[in-house]
């Protein structure tokens, strides 16, 4: 069988790991820690991932959706309020420990995609 495209990887296929944890009682952190800079520059660009894409996902009012870029260790956190504090009537994931799915399944545009000059 012919190998997927790199056009088709996910967010999880680029990355070392992709988790999501709480960030106290009432907010939510994502992290991508991408295995090399193709990959972090995949995930870190605002074109692709930024406060809309993730209020889409989630759920969440965009400018309520904090995205922070750390180059030198290709990581991107992204926080957010949660819909219901930890533990509160309503709350199904105590620790948010299974908020990164939609994240991960996330497919970056292929590298051609990205450049300015694509499709020129």
């Amino acid at each position: 069988m012919p190998e997927t495209p790199a056009a088709r990887e996910t967010l999880h296929d680029l990355a070392l790991e992709v988790r999501s944890k709480n960030a106290g009682p009432f907010w939510t952190t994502l992290e991508l820690f991408m295995r090399d800079e193709a990959g972090y520059a995949a995930a870190a660009d605002p074109a692709f991932l930024n406060e809309e894409v993730v209020a889409r996902l989630y759920r969440v009012p965009a400018d309520q959706v904090r995205v922070f870029r750390i180059p030198a260790l290709n990581v991107v956190k992204i926080a957010f309020p949660r819909p219901v504090a930890q533990g509160g009537l309503g709350d199904r994931d105590v620790h948010s420990g299974q908020q990164h799915v939609p994240l991960a399944l996330l497919v970056p545009p292929a590298a051609g995609a990205r450049s300015p000059k694509a499709g020129a």
